[in-house]
């Protein structure tokens, strides 16, 4: 039988996917299970944007638009960070994709040749080291903890910066922490990367779900740094698939042409819904609901130190808690398991975004509804007392 490539088999599975799996065959069988794993928001997509694709499918918006995606929503996505973010974009930088998956593949073909290497925070999201290994690159997880809120420093970039090393990636706020990295440092963080001829890539796919004041975007440091963002998250619509990227003017003809054969184009019917989620009307919408995870990450977060969880960095933004377990005496996918079977809480253990002291961290995430979180924190509180 046929064999799958070596690169292939060095792709390793979400777990987090495994727990979904398992706590759906729980409900199946008539147990109540509180979800708490998977990076997901639990609100409907704004019927502005559902109203936009359904008036998209009827007018027979069907067929392929160009690779780089339509020029409209492009123009509407430079218009976005001029009025938010004040950075003068021209919408040629713009390339729209399916998801911000699709723009890291295609920054990973476009940036890295094989063997080169691209720093990354360990803990984080585990698909950037498996994009790099795709194209035969090689993502280096650099270790991170609460000194530096889990994120990159200038410093650890310099320290761990070697002789293939090509890039750095970074996000913000991050995934798995929800954590942000500090203007300034980010500055510092792209004039040592510029310096060293290498490339900086920022994904923003939570920048629009910070809680406090929200930093500005990588946009604005300069046209080499590549900047990846979704409508995914903030704007509710992670099954439509749609993301975006800006890129230096140099490499979109690249982009362009990998594009075109890699995917040919994103979803046509999203694009168009899209050009709703970008509508001032349609922002009040998604503010109230950030509100609305707000409120549950400020209620959560004590609740879960009280249990004896250590919260080594407070999450800033996304909807995200990175969570200690050292005082429960367990491994992290062992404790995953029995909060699942014995308090009905899935939750995802650390191991699923690196190896830096994965085994001793949790995360959950506060995707359900306030209500849900409660009935979550009275069952920890009962299986773990």
């Amino acid at each position: 039988m046929p064999a799958p490539t070596r690169r292939a088999q060095d792709i390793e599975p979400f777990r987090v996917m495994a727990i979904l799996a398992r706590a759906r065959e729980l409900q199946a069988r008539g147990h109540d299970i509180v979800h708490m794993e998977v990076g997901e928001p639990d609100f409907a997509t704004p019927p502005p944007i559902v109203e936009a694709g359904i008036a998209a499918l009827r007018a027979g918006q069907t067929h392929y638009t160009p690779a780089l995606g339509l020029p409209e929503l492009r123009r509407a996505i430079a218009g976005y960070y001029r009025e938010r973010h004040g950075v003068e974009l021209d919408a040629g930088r713009v390339c729209v994709t399916p998801g911000a998956s699709g723009a890291l593949l295609l920054a990973m073909a476009v940036l890295f040749d094989p063997g080169e290497e691209i720093l990354l925070a360990d803990p984080g999201y585990p698909c950037n080291r498996h994009f790099a290994r795709l194209v035969e690159a090689r993502g280096v997880g650099v270790p991170v903890g609460p000194d530096t809120g889990y994120q990159l420093s200038a410093d650890l970039v310099a320290r761990h910066w070697g002789p293939h090393t090509r890039g750095v990636l970074v996000a913000n706020p991050g995934n798995p922490t929800g954590t942000l990295i500090p203007q300034d440092e980010l500055r510092a963080i792209h004039a040592l990367v510029r310096a060293r001829g290498g490339h900086l890539l920022v994904d923003e796919i939570y920048h629009e779900l910070v809680y406090g004041d929200a930093p500005p975007s990588a946009a604005g440091l300069g046209e080499d740094v590549i900047v990846l963002n979704s409508f995914s998250k903030y704007w509710l619509m992670t099954g439509w698939r749609l993301g975006w990227m800006l890129a230096p003017p140099s490499l979109m003809p690249a982009i362009d042409r990998v594009a075109q054969n890699v995917f040919l184009s994103a979803p046509t019917v999203a694009q168009h819904a899209a050009l709703a989620a970008l509508a001032p009307d349609t922002r009040a919408l998604l503010e109230q609901r950030k509100a609305e995870l707000r409120e549950r990450r400020d209620w959560l977060l004590p609740q879960l130190q009280s249990l004896g969880f250590r919260v080594g960095a407070a999450p800033q933004g996304a909807f995200y808690v990175y969570a200690g377990i050292d005082a429960f005496g367990m491994e992290a996918e062992a404790f995953a398991e029995k909060l699942l079977l014995e308090a009905g809480v899935a939750v995802t253990p650390g191991t699923d975004f690196g190896t830096h002291a994965a085994d001793r961290h949790v995360r959950f995430a506060y995707t359900t509804s306030l209500q849900r979180i409660g009935e979550a924190v009275a069952r920890l509180r009962r299986v773990l007392a």
